[in-house]
């Protein structure tokens, strides 16, 4: 949901959220199939208020939903914030870690001077990354992590309400 966190004035959640500009975010992207029917989750946290957010897509590829996962997620912050966004891919974690900063200098062409798959989401997530200050961190998937599982619970919702 565009600008969270926004709480009614006055309530419980409202004071906090407007002092905390600090938001932990989980994300994890599922895939039936690669290509198949995706979802995506994420799960925001600011002080003690939790956000969870799921969606999907028919065909799709594991990849697209992880990035999807993090521009979504982002996309839903008010005001610059400053985000610690956990994520259990490589690629999402390398890709805007690591190889980003090339990818733009080549105009979005890898060392191999070929197109960057899935060019579309990167520079949404660069431009959704660049309204906030992200620490980016990788985290273990499937290591009964209890965000991270979230995280892949609602991404695996988001196939599901696809399916039905």
């Amino acid at each position: 949901m565009p600008g969270w966190p926004n709480h009614p004035p006055g309530s419980p959640e409202s004071a906090l959220t407007r002092t905390s500009k600090n938001v932990e975010i989980y994300t994890d992207g599922a895939c039936r199939g690669n290509p198949g029917p995706g979802g995506w989750g994420a799960l925001l946290i600011s002080g003690r208020h939790r956000k969870t957010m799921h969606g999907g897509d028919l065909e799709t590829t594991n990849n697209r939903m992880e990035l999807t996962a993090a521009i979504e997620a982002l996309n839903a912050l008010r005001g610059k914030r400053k985000v610690i966004l956990h994520t259990d891919s490589k690629y999402v974690m390398d890709g805007i870690t690591e190889w980003m900063p090339n990818w733009k200098k080549r105009g979005w062409k890898t060392s191999a001077k070929k197109p960057v798959k899935n060019k579309d989401l990167w520079q949404a997530l660069d431009e959704a990354a660049s309204r906030h200050a992200v620490e980016w961190r990788w985290v273990k998937g499937h290591s009964d992590h209890p965000e991270n599982d979230e995280a892949d619970a609602l991404a695996n919702l988001g196939i599901d309400e696809l399916e039905n």
